[in-house]
């Protein structure tokens, strides 16, 4: 699968859009037709997607296991980074980005890598002129609490 540059035609409209626009427009394309996510990696499905809070998925697979057997701890990182960014990208202008500045994850428990499934949701604390930041939870089917974590976003204008 590979995944199609944007058209000259698509770059101008997605200058127009702001984050939350942007982001609903890329994850309604097939994969194979929008630009690569990390999330392709790690078969990340979007739950939902509103105006500062957006929520993800992900499977506990072997191949992201951890040398003890388990659901290595970067996956939870990832999985929080992405829903805490893409939040905080929601809040934001046409043509404004951002990066990960700091990336706080505290891990709760121990997953089992044996394909269930682990919800992340991303939500705004502060939007400012330069920084953004953000927290996020990560749950397994039970509703456990497996991760929680905190993000300061730079924001380039």
């Amino acid at each position: 699968m590979t995944n199609m540059p944007l058209s000259d035609e698509q770059l101008a409209a997605v200058s127009q859009m702001s984050g939350l626009e942007f982001l609903r427009w890329a994850f309604s394309l097939p994969r194979e037709q929008r630009p690569p996510v990390i999330g392709d990696l790690f078969g990340m499905d979007i739950l939902s997607l509103g105006d500062g809070e957006v929520s993800f998925s992900i499977q506990s697979l072997p191949t992201a296991a951890n040398p003890l057997g388990t659901l290595h701890g970067g996956a939870c990182a990832t999985l929080l980074d992405s829903v805490m960014g893409c939040a905080v990208h929601t809040k934001l202008g046409p043509g404004v980005g951002y990066g990960t500045l700091e990336l706080k994850v505290n891990y709760i428990r121990t997953v089992p890598v044996d394909g269930r499934t682990l919800v992340g949701t991303g939500s705004i604390i502060h939007v400012g002129r330069s920084t953004a930041t953000a927290e996020g939870k990560v749950h397994d089917p039970d509703g456990k609490l497996v991760a929680h974590g905190t993000t300061t976003c730079m924001i380039y204008s």
